[in-house]
């Protein structure tokens, strides 16, 4: 059961601003400043005014990368969305975060200084824990206390359920309390040159968006007996993979049917399907083989990718955040996603509870 669920976003820093845009439509990119100039696009979906001594403060935060920032204070925001008792316990609270490559500024920053420093090759070691991928995660757990099972889980736009279905699995084996999982990125001048090259060379497939989102697992009763509200039930997630692109829909369509049919729920009672949508062919592929799932256009589609930018590893987990947002009581909810770098598909089935 999902009960508090948050987000950082290019609409500001927790859950009421994230709300206020997805469900306003309203679009959130904007000309980026000097600052991050320059670079091979003029657009994108950036955390206002965000800075990690800026959100959580001078001590601490000289050395840490953004991403990791940025994961520190979305873990913080859920912990604030649930109530600090929620880390009560903190060895029965397990954290699984999501990223693309860890903080590729600071990869890349490290590696350059191994190359133009001084020999014996000079590097500054206070940088080099954030050229770990699961230091945002590790670095989370630590600044908010939490002592449970502690995952990175790496997955392209997939990333997000990836890091869902891992924090259900360690949940239901008893490994933990509750769960928080969620996933980041982070923009910075790297990341976007790779995009760009990996984009072919194109700068006008859609603007780069920043941010994380996180959900808290638990049990419908944990959740009510400390005074939580429950919000949704996750009823299955389901992953495929293809060969041939032109096979992405069959195995999209596949996993979503998967996915009903295992909470036993007709197509037509999905109501919110909240996609990648990635604008491409991918994006049309994906829109294809969920009308196909669902036999028609009931669900009413909404994809905050085209408000807030492509947010990567962090995509998935906005996904599910902006069907939370937009659903009504009794809604079911589908969350889907195409990955045509790992040449995987895969959905989740939410049921909204009834106020």
């Amino acid at each position: 059961m999902i009960s508090a669920y948050t987000a950082v976003s290019p609409y500001g820093v927790g859950r009421a601003a994230f709300d206020d845009g997805v469900r306003a439509g309203r679009p959130a990119t904007g000309a980026l400043g000097e600052a991050w100039l320059p670079g091979p696009y003029a657009v994108a979906g950036l955390i206002p005014g965000f800075t990690a001594a800026g959100a959580l403060g001078n001590k601490g935060t000289r050395s840490m990368d953004r991403a990791t920032a940025i994961a520190v204070t979305t873990v913080r925001e859920l912990i604030i969305e649930a109530g600090a008792a929620v880390t009560g316990q903190p060895e029965q609270v397990g954290l699984v975060l999501g990223t693309g490559h860890g903080s590729v500024q600071s990869i890349m920053d490290f590696t350059r200084d191994s190359l133009t420093g001084e020999k014996p090759y000079h590097v500054d070691p206070a940088q080099f824990p954030n050229t770990v991928m699961n230091r945002a995660a590790g670095q989370s757990a630590i600044w908010h206390g939490i002592r449970g099972p502690n995952t990175t889980i790496s997955g392209g736009w997939l990333t997000g359920l990836l890091a869902l279905s891992y924090a259900a699995r360690i949940y239901r084996a008893g490994r933990c309390a509750r769960a928080l999982c969620g996933s980041v990125e982070e923009y910075s001048r790297q990341r976007a040159w790779l995009e760009f090259h990996a984009r072919g060379g194109v700068s006008g497939t859609g603007a780069l968006g920043e941010g994380g989102a996180a959900v808290l697992l638990e049990s419908a009763r944990g959740a009510t007996e400390a005074g939580r509200t429950p919000l949704a039930a996750v009823l299955a997630i389901r992953f495929g993979a293809f060969g041939a692109p032109a096979d992405a829909g069959t195995a999209l369509a596949g996993c979503v049917r998967g996915a009903l049919a295992s909470a036993g729920a007709a197509p037509e009672s999905v109501r919110i399907v909240s996609g990648v949508d990635d604008g491409g062919e991918f994006g049309a592929v994906e829109r294809a083989a969920v009308r196909d799932a669902l036999g028609g256009d009931g669900a009413r589609w909404v994809s905050c990718r085209r408000l807030i930018g492509d947010t990567s590893a962090a995509a998935t987990s906005f996904q599910l955040a902006t069907a939370l947002a937009v659903a009504e009581p009794g809604d079911l909810a589908l969350v889907t996603g195409v990955d045509p770098d790992g040449a995987t598909v895969g959905c989740a089935l939410l049921s909204v509870a009834r106020s």
